[in-house]
């Protein structure tokens, strides 16, 4: 051991983990540094560029509920591997990584409680698990949230973050748009509403099924929304699209989309659509 070793060791320096690691956020837009107390306090969002951060299904529910209360809802089991594929790596070994990193079994979860007094059913989709791609066990936790919103009936909210279907899982992925689709179907029929607050990003097969079939279509600021990515379309038509083609407040001013709505204004707006939605079945 060096000197420079023992007169390190011999002096009282916090261990980096109890630093640097806890207590700044980088935000991946102005790349400012703010202190994680000070951005998870203003719900995830960056106080110096307004910037919506990604969460998962547990921020948004301890954001949502009156006072963070709700009940998960299970969602029924879903073959893992289907098609027993591998790339560079197996399926099977991506679904264990993405399950250690985030705790969740799969992308989508489901949860009950109580927004401004009125009973709901949420589904969050994370895009931290898999880029939040829509597989089988997505398609099952959809239909499940859906299905627990009209046994119990009140309103479905589904907030999606994706980057499309799981490619892993070939078509049965693709099998999962009409299958949301006819469990939505069912859930107009029961007279309920459906309301889907779309986040950054919400793209591919999500967009191009339940993710635009909502009752009222919300959207966070500056959320990148579509089908196909914007280099794509551009190689396609051969024309440059316009600035902030895809962004939510594009698609707010053309129609695409209801309202552009801040995170911390979430709750109030949803509570007050529920009311208009379902006065009676939401109580």
């Amino acid at each position: 051991m060096s000197w420079l070793d023992r007169v390190r060791n011999a002096l009282p320096f916090t261990a980096k983990r109890d630093t640097a690691d806890n207590l700044w956020h980088k935000c991946r837009q102005c790349q400012q540094m703010v202190f994680v107390k000070e951005w998870e306090d203003n719900l995830n969002v960056c106080p110096r560029c307004d910037h919506h951060d990604r969460i998962g299904a547990k921020e948004r529910f301890a954001q949502l509920f009156d006072g963070g209360l709700h009940e998960m809802i299970a969602a029924p089991a879903a073959p893992e591997d289907p098609l027993k594929f591998r790339d560079t790596k197996k399926y099977v070994d991506r679904i264990k990584a993405a399950r250690a990193q985030t705790g969740d079994r799969d992308a989508y979860q489901n949860a009950f409680g109580r927004i401004s007094g009125q009973g709901v059913v949420i589904g969050v989709q994370d895009f931290a698990f898999m880029g939040g791609s829509m597989g089988v066990a997505v398609g099952e936790a959809f239909v499940a949230g859906v299905e627990d919103a009209i046994r119990r009936g009140v309103p479905y909210i589904a907030i999606t973050a994706a980057g499309g279907a799981r490619m892993q899982e070939g078509t049965l992925s693709l099998m999962q748009m009409p299958r949301a689709t006819v469990a939505l179907a069912r859930l107009r029929r029961a007279g309920l509403p459906y309301i889907v607050l779309l986040t950054d990003p919400t793209t591919g097969g999500v967009t191009a099924s339940y993710a635009m079939l909502g009752d009222v279509q919300i959207a966070e600021p500056k959320a990148l929304i579509g089908f196909a990515g914007q280099r794509v379309i551009e190689n396609t038509i051969r024309e440059k699209l316009p600035e902030g083609f895809q962004r939510a407040e594009y698609l707010l001013d053309h129609g695409m989309i209801d309202m552009v709505v801040h995170r911390k204004d979430l709750p109030e707006t949803l509570g007050r659509l529920i009311g208009y939605l379902a006065p009676e079945k939401a109580a």
